[in-house]
């Protein structure tokens, strides 16, 4: 049984949309608890920037409910989404106004902002020392950055951010995570819709994965880790072929892929306690490892559940005008 439904910051009930004769979303079904970060994760098409958007308002389902802090949103609630902050998309602002100045902008379009607010959010994501320079001169992922902000303008109980590492670099991405997890730490409720694997891996404590239009797993992390245990192995590219002949039947152990036969990586399907016992029944037929770690892999759990196909028809990450609705905006 899932968390209670006064519990959930975020909740959608078979929803589904089509353009036309396309099927993008199939019956949804998400249950998002309060306070997590939440990484939703699908293949391209899938349907994930069609569920933000219905989320925010800016389309509307063909069937199904939402709903958004313990309530039922529809078509007439607008005013709902002041207490939820959006980064949809990429994020759009004026280009001849300064960062400061576009948050002023947005501040003034929604709920009652405190006046120092604007500079506390640019101070947050990083951008006090290009706060009176213009947009136009911003890199991508400083704009993504000042979206953040845009979104946070509310001070919102739930965040719903889509892809929001977008053109960040590496420092970025950290100092991106840190913020997200903080936001948590504070009882906000943290939604990222990402194709960073790794990043999720590091950032979040639920995932739901879609494929088709559909849920096909959600959880906590490590549950969803737990069927996704992987051993990876070097040893001498010589013996590799051997070594994926003799793998399998070896304890019990699950699937043997070569990673690289030119340096001699392999991957095992085995829980990571066993590693040191396929080790060792490796050493007994001869081979060693040079090299061996133990971890459980997402992204196997990933393709295992989507199978690496294309998810439903009719996903359309342009449709309309994108940009940043962090009050409201439909």
């Amino acid at each position: 049984m899932g968390p209670a439904a006064a519990s959930l910051a975020l909740a959608t009930h078979g929803l589904h949309k089509r353009y036309g004769s396309r099927v993008a979303l199939a019956g949804l079904d998400l249950s998002v608890p309060e306070g997590v970060v939440y990484g939703f994760l699908g293949p391209n098409g899938a349907g994930k920037t069609t569920t933000m958007r219905l989320l925010t308002g800016l389309i509307h389902p063909d069937t199904g409910s939402i709903e958004l802090l313990g309530r039922p949103f529809g078509r007439r609630d607008r005013r709902r989404l002041f207490d939820i902050g959006a980064l949809i998309e990429s994020p759009a602002f004026y280009p001849y106004l300064s960062g400061r100045e576009n948050l002023r902008a947005l501040a003034a379009t929604g709920a009652s902002t405190p006046a120092n607010k604007v500079d506390e959010l640019l101070d947050l994501v990083g951008l006090m020392d290009r706060a009176r320079d213009r947009v136009s001169t911003y890199s991508l992922g400083m704009k993504q950055r000042l979206g953040i902000a845009a979104a946070l303008l509310s001070d919102p109980r739930l965040l719903l951010l889509d892809e929001p590492a977008n053109g960040l670099d590496p420092a970025g991405i950290v100092a991106m995570r840190d913020t997200l997890r903080n936001l948590a730490g504070m009882g906000k409720t943290v939604f990222v819709s990402s194709h960073i694997l790794g990043e999720v891996r590091q950032l979040a404590d639920m995932v739901g994965i879609i494929a088709a239009g559909r849920l096909v797993r959600e959880g906590s992390l490590d549950d969803i880790l737990s069927g996704g245990a992987i051993v990876r192995i070097r040893i001498k590219p010589e013996e590799v072929a051997r070594a994926v002949a003799i793998l399998p039947g070896m304890l019990g152990a699950g699937q043997v892929s070569v990673q690289s036969a030119e340096s001699g990586w392999l991957s095992v399907e085995a829980d990571a306690g066993r590693a040191s016992e396929i080790n060792r029944s490796l050493a007994e037929a001869g081979i060693y490892a040079s090299e061996l770690t133990a971890e459980s892999d997402l992204e196997s759990v990933f393709l295992e559940l989507t199978g690496g196909a294309p998810a439903a028809d009719g996903e359309r990450p342009t449709f309309g005008a994108a940009g940043v609705s962090p009050k409201g905006s439909p």
